[in-house]
């Protein structure tokens, strides 16, 4: 870099840096502890409470995460195995032609399109190569683009992942260790011949080893070798002619290695014949198997999770439509969202002390006779719970004001209510959501999750594309109705402990009925209207007459509309929209208007945004001009515009920078930097006139110049050669 070259010579010399790689790949994992919740103060009974309960939630929303993806998967991963096995048994045969073009040049193939979720893939190829290990071969290895840029370094990873793996399976883990080491030390020719002499030897020594012991993958024949599968988690990263050699080499050892190709691909199939020419993929068996869209999996996951009582934390409509726009217009990654999701109950259980009563209903009725005084003074503060005391008698006032167990009887029975509420509200939901997810241009949205929002955020029934639902449910024809009236008895049937909607179900069952005996009626003997009374009108216009008369005549062709008769089913539809209607307003109120609603929904819309969408570039000038607002020592205190000398040496260079104009001398600049953090040592400032530096202090100031050109601050220029050009604004 040209900065750093022209103050290097100066007066000192840099020396490289290396970096060193750990050995351990991990992840390290982050995890909260009880001292968290606690703010720094002493721990109390409330903090150990939060924490415990804040485990708990979070472990049943991993394991029913997890039990929803494997069964989302189980199908794909079933359809994969089988395809798996085929090929290799196939590989076997002697008779199919098929298996025999095969055997000479093709190479099954499986491709799996994932979709742009890409952070899920990872999941899925993991819960794959466990899958694989555990039923059908042991021979497994996963690549990714970013570490295959040559066809020597695809083969290192293969080779290094069977061959090393290979040891430390026969091994104890010491002398596993030490096996691992020299193999990896020793030199081998990477090379498909390399490997096919290795299997070749793993399986002659695995059958004559064991040969009357139960084999550990029964659902391959007794006869066959384990396959060798090879998964390219990210196809689209790699290069096409990478793969393509790849591809050109593996197909001349078919015969000895019972290879299988893995293409995860996110995009679309064409990918593949894009990347690789027809004489390349003509060369692989290609089977295409498709999972299930994110979009899907999306709201699988929300039924799962949100509207459900089974899980007492809640989201509010704010909350819930950050979280989905994150994943409708950055990553479209339910695994993202789950994060999202945890992360908004770790903040609900920190900020908010009564989330300590965010658990079950027979957990909050044990926990609520365990609050303190203090507790209930939090309580009495809340917004919905004042509202509440509001509308009680004067006597009911003054008990829950200062009797304490007067206060937690009634605490009680609001949790028990809220948790009603929730059962009442997600069924009238799904209800709702049947009848109006069929409409056109969807009124309400077409997934559940938008009504969903709606109806936390408002009363529906107020808006108007509630209005304009309706009046096209007004339309509908009476094979369409009492389908929808069909589903909506399945949705309350497959709730049978919700026995509070059972009249609500009855009360469909018999429209139902009358809408079934419409056909079998006949129909009654409408009131006939008057002839005469009807045509007059029209009759009457076809005579001239005057504008008076005209207006006259049209005023009763309206009445006599108005007054016609109405069929028995569309009496019957109005009755059934009247019933629907009721119980929207009945049962979708927003849970503003539920006291205590406060203990189990989150409603920090901002925090959530702050947290995962966030703009690197406010945060990063926060941080240089103002450091205390991360590092929260008071020492970096200081007022707007004034430069702190013990602030880090990046935010005294940047602060100074700010000072200049669009072309920095680096020399003056340096001067001033050495000025501030002089005087925050001690030393006298006015060394620098006979031109000496200390060369700690001329290394910081390299270091902080080279960081902020890195971050983009600054570029070197041409037209000075001891300058520095501004990038960012401010500069003149």
């Amino acid at each position: 870099m040209d900065v750093i070259n022209f103050l290097g010579n100066q007066s000192i010399q840099v020396q490289g840096c290396f970096v060193f790689k750990p050995k351990d790949s991990k992840k390290r994992k982050i995890s909260v502890t009880a001292d968290f919740f606690n703010k720094g103060k002493a721990v109390s009974v409330n903090d150990t409470l939060r924490f415990s309960t804040y485990e708990s939630l979070w472990q049943q929303l991993k394991e029913e995460t997890e039990s929803l993806q494997d069964n989302l998967n189980e199908k794909i991963f079933d359809s994969l195995l089988s395809f798996i096995k085929k090929s290799h048994t196939q590989l076997h045969s002697k008779v199919n032609d098929w298996s025999y073009r095969m055997r000479c040049s093709e190479i099954p193939t499986a491709a799996i399109v994932l979709g742009v979720n890409v952070p899920d893939h990872e999941m899925t190829f993991q819960s794959l190569s466990d899958l694989l290990q555990q039923s059908l071969t042991p021979h497994v290895v996963s690549l990714q683009g970013k570490e295959c840029t040559t066809v020597k370094q695809v083969l290192q990873k293969v080779l290094m992942n069977l061959m090393g793996g290979s040891v430390n399976d026969e091994e104890e883990d010491e002398e596993g260790v030490h096996h691992s080491v020299q193999f990896s030390q020793r030199k081998i020719h990477c090379s498909m011949a390399s490997l096919s002499a290795w299997y070749n030897a793993t399986t002659q020594k695995s059958t004559s080893n064991s040969p009357n012991k139960k084999r550990k993958f029964s659902s391959l024949g007794q006869d066959q070798a384990p396959p060798i599968v090879i998964i390219f988690k990210d196809l689209e990263s790699f290069l096409p002619k990478v793969l393509q050699d790849f591809i050109i080499i593996s197909s001349n050892y078919i015969q000895q290695l019972p290879l299988v190709l893995v293409f995860g691909i996110a995009t679309s199939p064409i990918t593949i014949h894009r990347m690789l020419p027809h004489a390349v993929s003509s060369l692989l068996c290609i089977e295409l198997f498709q999972s299930l869209s994110c979009t899907d999996h999306l709201a699988t996951v929300i039924d799962k999770l949100v509207l459900t009582t089974e899980f007492p934390f809640k989201l509010s409509g704010k909350v819930l439509q950050v979280l989905i726009s994150i994943f409708l217009y950055h990553d479209f990654s339910v695994r993202n969202f789950v994060k999202g999701f945890q992360l908004s109950l770790l903040e609900h259980l920190y900020s908010q002390p009564l989330s300590v009563l965010c658990c079950t209903p027979e957990e909050a009725n044990a926990r609520v006779q365990n609050l303190t005084h203090d507790d209930c003074e939090l309580i009495r503060q809340v917004p919905s719970f004042m509202g509440y005391v509001e509308h009680q008698d004067a006597e009911k006032q003054v008990g829950l004001l200062t009797n304490d167990q007067c206060l937690k009887d009634d605490v009680q029975k609001l949790l028990t209510g809220l948790h009603v509420y929730h059962k009442n509200y997600f069924l009238v939901l799904k209800c709702l959501h049947v009848f109006i997810s069929s409409l056109p241009k969807y009124p309400l949205g077409k997934q559940i999750r938008e009504l969903h929002i709606t109806c936390l955020e408002r009363n529906v029934w107020e808006t108007e594309e509630y209005s304009s639902a309706f009046q096209l449910l007004g339309m509908m024809a009476k094979d369409e109705l009492v389908c929808l009236l069909q589903k909506c008895i399945e949705v309350l049937k497959s709730y049978k402990q919700q026995k509070v909607l059972t009249d609500r179900m009855q009360k469909l069952k018999e429209f139902l009925t009358k809408f079934q005996k419409l056909d079998d009626v006949a129909p009654g003997v409408e009131v006939k209207e008057d002839e005469d009374h009807k045509t007059s009108p029209r009759k009457s216009l076809q005579k001239k007459t005057d504008l008076y008369q005209l207006q006259k005549t049209l005023m009763e062709m309206k009445k006599s509309r108005r007054s016609k008769k109405l069929s028995r089913f569309e009496v019957l539809r109005i009755e059934v929209l009247e019933f629907v209607d009721k119980l929207v307003r009945q049962y979708l109120l927003p849970p503003e208007t539920q006291p205590l609603h406060e203990v189990v929904y989150f409603s920090a819309a901002s925090t959530l945004r702050r947290h995962l969408n966030a703009a690197p570039r406010t945060a990063l000038q926060t941080a240089l001009s103002n450091p205390y607002y991360y590092l929260r020592n008071d020492v970096l205190r200081s007022d707007g515009g004034t430069i702190t000398s013990t602030a880090p040496d990046i935010c005294i260079v940047y602060k100074l920078h700010l000072e200049c104009g669009r072309l920095i001398n680096l020399y003056d600049w340096l001067q001033a930097f050495v000025t501030v953090v002089s005087a925050a040592e001690g030393k006298d400032p006015d060394k620098m006139s006979s031109g000496q530096v200390d060369e700690v202090l001329h290394a910081r100031f390299i270091r902080a110049v080279s960081e902020l050109e890195f971050l983009g601050f600054i570029k070197a220029t041409k037209q000075k050669t001891d300058h520095v050009a501004r990038l960012t604004w401010g500069g003149v």
